[in-house]
């Protein structure tokens, strides 16, 4: 398996703080997907927004059907976490 150096939340500072952080309060913890986009700050950040505009934003498919076309894309495609 490759390995992709993250940097911890422990260790973050200034905007990647402020990403982590807020990834805590959303969901208790900093999730590998956020942190294998560590070295890139704004990057992260312009995912989270497209992350909640097409998960949070107005849609005609409710939250629940958008979370489950998420996770069979996923089981589809052989990626779980």
């Amino acid at each position: 398996m490759p390995y992709i150096r993250t940097i911890a939340p422990e260790e973050a500072t200034g905007e990647l703080k402020q990403h982590y952080d807020a990834a805590i309060q959303r969901a208790g913890r900093v999730f590998n997907i956020v942190r294998l986009q560590s070295l890139n700050p704004r990057a992260l950040g312009a995912s989270i927004e497209l992350y909640k505009t097409l998960m949070l934003g107005p849609s005609s498919l409710s939250r629940p059907v958008r979370e489950m076309l998420a996770t069979v894309v996923s089981a589809a495609m052989d990626c779980f976490y």
